[in-house]
């Protein structure tokens, strides 16, 4: 069945239709991850996008039980320049498509993935919608939509809940949180306690933690940093913190440092970043549209994070302030294993 992407610009292109029959509207956006698309599709942080990757062909791995970073995908839909449409037999597996169908996600395949990319680099946000049609009618509609804000109001959990362990107790503040960040904690014996985008002051202290998490999510700083401010008053520099992605712009955003928009939204498994005490650089997973200018803090740091690609602060550790916070996922999934080391970093502090 032919479907079209059509995008507010008013330029459209046809392809294949696969997975959920339905029209979805949502923010185009660029994945450059050559591997994980499960992981991809199911990262809360890629709520309300329709993903376009730039991978030749997806889905040739299925999909497993293991590799969900959320159960059910936020994501609007899927762009693929080809697609797997027949795996393995095996019943560990569920095809590609079947998943979406399942999930309710439509894609298309058969799209000249490479000109919605070089568009994309010319253009920060475009709005997009998959149909039937791509009469004017559907462009008008497009236009006229109002996509949501503050998608992590979508995405985080609405009541609090344990994966319990037996060591350090942390409270995580849900904006977006993967699976694999709880796993990573759960190999180092961590006792985690999940809470909503908006607790509480009460509610963390309720549960006596050793430290917090601020996790990745789907919004900007400005939407989140008024549920964190009270959160950050009372515990920055008395309880070890880490931020990760959303989290490491929202607590950039309460120090005042300056938040610069990257030229192209940073969302992939291949972002290079350089440590400077070491210094190595690191192979990191990043889903972020923003860093931070450097030499901008009044903050005492021990080490520093820059995106080699924009020279942009991408995280910082200060054991003053007891802080750790980086722009990119050290939890990888899909990436490679290097930013593991940032929650050891954090765990010293909490320890």
């Amino acid at each position: 069945m032919k479907r079209y992407l059509i995008l507010e610009d008013g330029t459209s292109y046809v392809g294949d239709g696969i997975g959920a029959p339905i029209t979805a509207t949502g923010e185009l956006a660029i994945q450059t991850s050559n591997f994980g698309y499960q992981e991809v599709l199911t990262d809360p942080a890629n709520a309300g996008k329709i993903l376009v990757f730039t991978t030749p062909m997806i889905g040739s791995n299925g999909i497993n039980a293991v590799d969900y970073e959320s159960i059910q995908p936020s994501v609007r839909g899927v762009i693929a320049n080809d697609v797997a449409l027949n795996i393995t037999d095996n019943d560990t597996f569920q095809s590609l498509g079947d998943f979406l169908k399942e999930k309710g996600v439509p894609a298309i395949f058969n799209v000249d993935t490479r000109a919605l990319v070089r568009k994309l680099r010319s253009n920060a946000k475009l709005k997009a919608s998959i149909m039937d049609t791509n009469d004017e009618h559907a462009f008008d509609q497009i236009r006229a939509l109002v996509l949501p804000k503050n998608k992590t109001t979508l995405v985080s959990t609405k009541n609090a809940y344990a994966a319990p362990n037996v060591g350090k107790t942390l409270a995580i503040i849900d904006l977006g949180l993967k699976h694999s960040m709880l796993r990573e904690l759960s190999l180092r014996q961590v006792n985690a306690n999940v809470l909503p985008y908006n607790a509480k002051v009460r509610d963390i202290k309720s549960l006596r933690p050793d430290g917090i998490v601020i996790s990745n999510g789907p919004s900007l700083a400005k939407e989140v940093l008024p549920y964190l401010q009270p959160i950050l008053d009372e515990y920055l520099g008395q309880l070890p913190i880490l931020g990760i992605g959303l989290g490491f712009l929202a607590i950039s955003a309460y120090l005042d440092l300056n938040l610069v928009d990257l030229p192209r939204y940073q969302n992939g498994s291949n972002f290079p970043v350089i440590s400077q005490k070491e210094p190595r650089i690191w192979q990191t997973s990043m889903n972020i549209g923003q860093l931070v200018l450097p030499d901008d803090s009044d903050v005492q740091v021990d080490e520093e994070f820059y995106d080699l690609h924009s020279d942009l602060l991408a995280g910082f550790i200060s054991e003053k302030s007891k802080l750790v916070a980086v722009a990119f996922n050290p939890e990888g999934a899909p990436g490679t294993s290097d930013g593991h080391a940032i929650f050891d970093e954090f765990l010293k502090l909490v320890k």
